[in-house]
């Protein structure tokens, strides 16, 4: 059974973008370090610290399928149908786009199809869960898992928050059972209750 985290990198503040999509102040920690970590896409190698490394190979290894709202999907272009962490991509959305890349298999079900449908894809890796909207629906369901934040000790002010006002606050989540200190970032791993 696939476990299902949502993992985002995230200013001091809560935000995972400013209010233009930017990820800049935010992204700096894949490029600090000397230890390369090549990634599904060819296009894409990350230089971070050793134990940056660490976190990202555990990802990379586990990682059977991604689960995306159409925000993302958008923004990102799906891809090109190869998520750099791997694994299958699945959609989840009202309105399919009119032709998604190879790769990309659109569920207009419901968060609860997507994700049963993602899982199985998944196997007994990790579902990696994209997108603040997508994570929050899955953590409103109940089918959450993880929280993974990547913690950058940056304060935007405002933008894209990682959740913004849970249906089910207050949400609880365990203690961190994991705490990796890499450069510039924290890596905090989080069970949900």
């Amino acid at each position: 059974m696939a476990l299902v985290v949502a993992e985002m990198t995230m200013s001091l503040d809560g935000y995972i973008a400013d209010p233009s999509d930017g990820v800049d102040e935010l992204f700096g920690w894949y490029s600090n370090g000397p230890v390369e970590i090549p990634t599904h896409d060819p296009s894409i190698t990350f230089r971070v610290s050793e134990a940056s490394a660490a976190h990202l190979r555990e990802t990379l290894d586990g990682v059977g399928a991604i689960l995306t709202g159409r925000r993302l999907y958008d923004i990102t272009n799906g891809w090109n149908g190869t998520h750099p962490l791997g694994g299958a991509i699945f959609l989840v959305t009202h309105r399919a786009p009119d032709d998604p890349p190879a790769g990309v298999t659109v569920v207009t079900g419901g968060i609860e199809k997507a994700v049963a449908a993602a899982s199985a894809a998944a196997g007994d890796g990790i579902l990696g869960v994209g997108g603040a909207a997508t994570a929050q629906a899955c953590l409103d369901a109940g089918l959450l898992d993880e929280v993974r934040v990547n913690l950058v000790p940056v304060l935007l002010g405002k933008g894209i928050p990682f959740f913004s006002g849970p249906s089910t606050a207050p949400v609880r989540l365990d203690t961190p059972y994991r705490v990796i200190e890499g450069t510039g970032v924290t890596h905090l791993y989080f069970r949900a209750r």
